[in-house]
């Protein structure tokens, strides 16, 4: 398909974009969140004497009963209800950042100043900081095949320890939510609630037990969403609350410090993997125990993390047995969720690190390693017997060993490889990664769209999809158009309104192009279906005999015969003529697309590093993706969702980590110590889309793009700073913090001596 330009840029652009803050209401109060200090301690009193009469307070003692945030994702049929977190606590607090209280004011900055005059009496008690010590609220086991044996019989085994840091999604845009209301029947509109906004519709409504009908959540912008705007969090449910309740618009913005406490944090496990070989190198099993910090509570994404972590973890590779048991602990930290890549950023990295390690000592070259044990054209479609999110694991067709080989050449003529030579030539430490990934796209079970045409002529696709800023409007209307033979100018897309769209699932794990495009096409052929079935009345032809083109309908060999699309709509209007007694009204359509299991795309990535070996500063010299999109719709939207996904993953590589000190306080709550890459750490991205592999399970034969930029590039850079500092071991962390890659450089050194 033909690249368009994206339809959201134009209200982006001339700022006049659709955000949660730019939304205002006359007479709206405005809502701060009162936070605990503490990571753990009973909740003694709520002191609130020091507020003048214009201020209002709610604690937990004047919410309806014990409301507590219910699970979305049910996982392995484990019951998490007793680590649910409460919308406010009410005599324990369990995370420095948990919400107690919420003063309501008529201006933000006295709302701001009333909350720092609450006075909380709490009773610090100890902190679970190490997962180790937490509370264990799920153990399960996934895996296929017999392990016991494959290592028995292994002429190599490795085995290696490997933490992956705490860190999340830090999108430009933090929270925010306005919610107005009708005074006399309650009815709330909602701005700012994206990414799966109709089910957030429904907890909201099962929790205020009003009907689902009185609720309209809006679509709108969301500067960046990464899986830590899909939560239903306690605010989510606070203000529609408190407007509700006082009949009057509330509004709420949280600054980018409540933001690095409040919302999911996630990454954070400690693996020990290990791997076994038979003598020429071929992978006979492999095995993991994770444990999993989730921090204090089980929010709305539950346990699907870990889940992930352990289906994922044997990637494209031929794995005749494997293992994977997961602990998942509560502490007292930020509870945890999904950011962008779930389970594969942290199962990848540690697989990836173990091919390495398993290279040097069987003495096989690490590309020849991974093309040896790569699952074949041949080898799929593959089923492991396992399920994550719902779904059997079907591995769809692909080429891992093509892509792989695509992707090294490309490196190779982009001069990847001659660049670590003549650097090292000059004695720099530089140092080549590769990293094999797999990633899961396209989740069901559903999504649902409406496509309709206008008698001027106008498209319109309502999608339950929402827009994060990742392009759908421009995909959808490029769907649409294709569909119906019309210029991509004429389609309007809205994404994530409620009432236009009651019956959407939303955007999240890299679906809206798999099922939320998947439900624009059936759609618009629908209505395409339609339409010439009119226009072979209004044209006394057979419906066989027209051609749609350009906005119009003609028949074969006649040009001069036809009807434009708006004719046609105009045609379907009540009465009309050519509408037979028994037939709807308007040129529509509404369909729902289904899907049973995920598609599968895979990818490869390159990088080289150089090393200050006096800093430990790690200098990203090059970085190459390679990705098989099965169909691209959109190929710079799919490039640009890679290079940014590299950005992020650079940031979980080397800088970002939440970090705590023995009493549970957080050390990194602003950007001074929360450290984020900036232009100057993240390189140019190459990039190689790779469309040789269509996925059978949509009629798109598209994979989701969304995630694969960043899965690999903690696999790659660990690989290529293991190669730099010439170690034989692993590099055993993300993030590779300067002080921890200074160490490694002195391990290089100690290593050379001996």
């Amino acid at each position: 398909m033909t690249t368009v330009v994206r339809k959201e840029d134009p209200r982006l652009l001339r700022g006049v974009g659709r955000f949660g803050d730019d939304q205002q209401r006359r007479g709206q109060l405005h809502a701060r969140i009162v936070r605990s200090p503490l990571a753990h301690g009973e909740l003694r009193s709520i002191d609130t004497s020091a507020l003048d009469g214009g201020v209002q307070v709610v604690t937990a003692a004047d919410l309806p009963g014990d409301l507590r945030i219910p699970v979305r994702l049910s996982v392995q049929g484990i019951d998490l209800n007793e680590y649910l977190q409460p919308v406010l606590a009410a005599d324990v607090v369990r995370y420095v950042g948990e919400p107690v209280a919420v003063v309501l004011a008529d201006d933000p900055y006295l709302a701001e100043d009333a909350a720092e005059l609450v006075e909380l009496d709490i009773a610090e008690l100890p902190a679970a900081v190490d997962p180790g010590t937490g509370r264990t609220a799920a153990e399960f086991e996934l895996g296929f095949g017999d392990t016991g044996e494959a290592f028995a019989g292994a002429a190599h085994v490795v085995e290696l320890d490997f933490e992956v840091g705490r860190h999340s999604a830090v999108p430009m845009e933090p929270r925010a939510l306005l919610v107005d209301v009708d005074p006399a029947s309650g009815a709330l509109d909602i701005f700012g609630m994206t990414k799966v906004p109709v089910f957030n519709r429904a907890v909201l409504a099962s929790m205020l037990d009003v009907d689902e009908n009185l609720i309209h959540v809006h679509a709108s912008d969301a500067g960046g969403g990464f899986g830590v705007r899909g939560e239903f969090y306690p605010e989510d449910f606070l203000v529609p609350w408190l407007a509700f309740t006082l009949r009057r618009p509330v509004k709420w913005t949280e600054d980018r410090s409540e933001h690095l406490v409040a919302v999911n944090h996630s990454r954070q496990q400690r693996h020990r993997i290990a791997a076994a070989f038979d003598v020429d190198g071929s992978l006979l099993g492999m095995r993991d125990d994770v444990l999993h910090d989730n921090g204090a509570y089980c929010r709305t994404h539950g346990i699907i993390v870990p889940e992930l972590t352990l289906a994922m973890l044997p990637g494209p590779y031929r794995v005749p047995a494997y293992r994977g048991r997961i602990t998942v602990a509560l502490t007292n930290k930020t509870p945890c969720g999904t950011y962008r890549a779930p389970g594969r950023f942290e199962g990848t990295v540690v697989r990836e690190q173990v091919l390495d390690v398993a290279a040097d000592r069987i003495g096989i070259d690490r590309v020849e390693l991974r093309r040896r044990n790569l699952l074949t054209p041949g080898e799929l479609p593959h089923t492991r017997a396992m399920s994550t999110l719902g779904t059997d694991v079907v591995l769809d067709p692909g080429d891992y060993p093509g892509l792989l080989e695509s992707t090294m050449a490309e490196a190779k003529r982009l001069g990847y490889l001659s660049e670590v030579d003549t650097l090292r030539a000059k004695g720099r430490l530089a140092g080549l990664g590769v990293a094999m990934f797999l990633e899961k796209s396209g989740l069901g079970p559903q999504e649902t769209a409406d496509v309709s045409v206008s008698a001027t002529g106008a498209v319109h696709v309502h999608s339950g999809g929402t827009s994060l800023g990742q392009g759908i409007e421009t995909v959808l209307g490029q769907l649409a158009s294709e569909a119906l033979g019309v210029d991509p100018s004429v389609v309007t897309v809205i994404a994530g309104d409620t009432e236009l769209q009651p019956f959407g699932a939303g955007s999240w794990a890299s679906r809206s192009t798999v099922v939320g495009g998947g439900a624009v096409h059936v759609s618009a052929l629908a209505v395409r279906e339609r339409a010439v079935q009119i226009a072979a009345r209004m044209l006394e032809a057979a419906e066989d005999d027209l051609v749609v083109r350009d906005g119009t309908i003609a028949v074969h060999g006649a040009p001069g015969q036809r009807v434009t699309l708006a004719e046609v709509a105009r045609a379907c209007q009540p009465a009309s003529p050519f509408l037979l007694a028994d037939e709807p009204a308007g040129l529509a359509a509404r369909r729902r697309f289904e899907v049973e299991h995920m598609t599968y795309p895979y990818g490869a990535h390159v990088a080289v590093v150089e090393l200050d070996e006096q800093t430990g500063e790690v200098r990203i010299l090059r970085y190459l993706v390679g990705y098989e999109v099965g169909r691209a719709i959109n190929r710079t939207l799919v490039a640009g969702q890679l290079m940014g996904g590299v950005a992020q993953g650079v940031g979980g590589a080397l800088f970002e980590e939440f970090r705590y000190d023995e009493a549970g306080q957080p050390q990194a709550i602003t950007f001074m110590d929360y450290l984020l890459p900036t232009a100057a750490e993240v390189p140019g991205v190459n990039v190689l889309i790779s469309e040789n592999a269509p996925s059978p399970g949509n009629p798109l034969g598209v994979k989701g793009a969304g995630e694969g930029g960043l899965t690999a590039v903690g696999a790659a850079l660990a690989s290529a700073v293991r190669d730099a500092a010439g170690i034989t071991g692993s590099v055993e962390r993300l993030p590779m913090t300067a002080d921890r890659v200074h160490r490694l450089c002195d391990m290089r050194g100690e290593t050379e001596t001996t």
